[in-house]
């Protein structure tokens, strides 16, 4: 379960892997805003967000109950969004009696390598621009960082985001 932000997204993989679905729901009314009202994207969390999972599960034909575990952002991102994703992943994980794992956002941008053919083999150096967030860092073994630099203000992602809305 993924809802750090504006987008609200859930997956179920199989294995290590496999990726059964993965479904992300985009919340265009913040362009009229000029940017993401936090209020607006929490409440819009709340109400996609189990239909979501619905849907998942309705794709793969699995059951909840034959979940193995449950994983969910746990930050960064915005308070309030966080806290739609968190709870709904710590209800489900306690009425299946499933563990709760949480994840870094930013460290799950890096992470989605594994998910590749033939993911890059530590030691690297790899750049993560997501949204406000701009990180630098030596990768010496998975879940083994050293941070080499970051934004103090604006970041990176922020300006890919820009020049795509100009695109």
């Amino acid at each position: 379960i993924e809802a750090s932000c504006d987008e609200t997204s859930v997956a179920l993989l199989e294995g290590e892997k496999k990726l059964r679905s993965h479904l992300i729901l985009s919340q265009m009314e913040h362009e009229r805003f000029g940017g993401v009202v936090p209020e607006l994207a929490s409440r819009a969390h709340q109400k996609v967000l189990l239909p979501l999972l619905e849907q998942a599960f309705g794709q793969t034909g699995y059951k909840p109950e034959e979940i193995d575990l449950i994983g969910v952002t746990l930050g960064p991102g915005l308070i309030g969004s966080l806290l739609v994703g968190v709870c709904t992943a710590k209800a489900l994980a306690l009425s299946l009696d499933k563990p709760l794992i949480g994840v870094n956002h930013v460290e799950a941008h890096l992470m989605a390598n594994l998910l590749l053919d033939e993911p890059p083999r530590p030691p690297f150096i790899a750049l993560l621009v997501s949204g406000g967030h701009t990180l630098l860092v030596e990768v010496d073994r998975w879940s083994q960082y050293l941070i080499l630099g970051r934004s103090r203000d604006d970041a990176v992602g922020e300006s890919v985001d820009e020049v795509a809305k100009m695109l």
